[in-house]
């Protein structure tokens, strides 16, 4: 009776330990649930199950429900050094919601507060939530809208750096617009992440918040990438804006350096290792140039891929083509591309050729294919990533008119997307 009255007074949000009747063990979270004979729990690993009232042995509460709301005031660290958090989505800005399971955006700095207290010991914060969307749902429009939002922080005297948070998946594409969209930075711009929600034990937002916090306060003035250097808790690294890919679905140090180094490495405890040379703050205004022509394409060349795939790109003003080895597509027979590639390029058409294999460089003059592609004006994008290429072509083609006026654009290296001297020591 005791263990009955017990099961229904169990509140969602209180984490508990159950034993069953077979003898196994669960413990975690109680979830809402609208079975009557089942106990919902969300497990440390994220997963949910639902066990059966009448197979539970025991109950042992581990930790009841918070109350309220911290009060803001509180947590406000008055007369610290001030950082903006600009939250845009993804997991770093979620939890577990108790009612459903799944997970809830956090938009407060209450809520932050109960998740990474130890931020605020050093630093005030004003968070910023112009729209809380999944990375994958973004596009142009909402880089644009980031900009013009980080662009005010920055010229903010008050504000020491910004950091803005966001889901994984198409991270590195907001990296490199705001790379290009930025000009004359003289702030630290921040961009990180969690594959994990924030109350998960297993999470990575701590570390990858509290070094982002550390990276917005240093003397860096660049668009970076921050988070968890090896899948341990150790340190983070600040990766270049323009030259980072997502290279693991799940791995908390998902996000690597391409063709160049890390920027710097940083601790929790604000200690800074530089790696490779930057930017560094100074006095002055950052400009804003946020603009954007969504006419542009990333098509991925593949064996025996007909040229005619190329006519579904009709309206298009620019087109990124990832490329096979050192910048090649079919050239000889009857997939011939060159034919399909001049009437492009004859139309006005922007075609920009990227490294597919991401790490080294493209280069048309070793093989004669690569020789015909660019005689036809094909332009070569080096060891730019593909990403950035695009994002790159879609700012350009926005600003600027005329073949020379754009070739010219996109072979400048504006933001460091370019690495002039690669070495073994980069495939890292």
């Amino acid at each position: 009776m005791l263990l009955i009255s017990l099961m229904k007074k169990l509140e969602a949000g209180t984490r508990i330990l159950i034993k069953i009747k077979q003898g196994k063990e669960e413990s975690g979270i109680v979830i809402e649930s609208y079975e009557p004979g089942i106990i919902l729990l969300k497990l440390n690993s994220g997963y949910n199950i639902g066990i059966k009232k009448r197979d539970i042995k025991s109950v042992k509460i581990l930790e009841k429900p918070e109350k309220g709301e911290e009060r803001d005031e509180k947590i406000k660290g008055k007369g610290k050094p001030r950082i903006d958090i600009i939250m845009t989505g993804g997991t770093i800005s979620s939890s577990l919601d108790v009612k459903t399971g799944g997970v809830k955006w956090l938009t407060k700095p209450s809520e932050f507060f109960k998740f990474y207290p130890e931020i605020f010991d050093f630093v005030d914060i004003k968070i910023i939530n112009p729209f809380m969307k999944a990375s994958e749902n973004m596009d142009s429009g909402d880089w644009i809208k980031i900009a013009k939002i980080v662009a005010r922080s920055l010229n903010d005297q008050n504000v020491k750096g910004v950091i803005v948070t966001h889901g994984t998946d198409f991270l590195h594409y907001t990296a490199s617009a705001l790379s290009f969209m930025l000009r004359d930075l003289k702030k630290p711009v921040v961009l990180t992440y969690s594959q994990r929600s924030s109350d998960r034990g297993s999470s990575d937002a701590r570390l990858n918040l509290l070094c982002s916090v550390r990276a917005a306060l240093s003397d860096i003035a660049e668009v970076m990438l921050v988070g968890h250097a090896n899948s341990s808790d150790e340190y983070c690294y600040a990766l270049r804006g323009t030259k980072v890919r997502k290279m693991h679905t799940s791995r908390r140090d998902t996000f690597r350096p391409i063709n160049c180094k890390p920027l710097m490495k940083i601790f929790p405890d604000g200690k800074i290792e530089k790696i490779s040379e930057y930017k560094k703050r100074e006095k002055g205004k950052t400009k804003i140039d946020a603009v954007f022509n969504e006419k542009v394409a990333l098509l991925k060349f593949y064996p025996g891929q007909d040229p005619k795939i190329l006519d579904a790109f009709k309206g298009y003003k620019g087109i990124v083509i990832e490329m096979s080895g050192l910048g090649h597509v079919i050239t000889e027979g009857k997939k011939n591309w060159i034919p399909k590639l001049k009437q492009l390029i004859g139309k006005g058409v922007v075609v920009c050729a990227a490294c597919q294999t991401l790490y080294g460089r493209l280069d048309p003059m070793v093989y004669s294919p690569g020789r015909e592609l660019e005689k036809i004006g094909i332009i070569y994008l080096s060891d730019m990533l593909p990403e950035t290429a695009l994002v790159k072509l879609g700012y350009v083609l926005a600003k600027e008119k005329g073949k020379e006026r754009i070739r010219e654009a996109m072979l400048k290296n504006i933001a460091g997307e370019f690495n002039p001297r690669l070495g073994e020591d980069f495939l890292i």
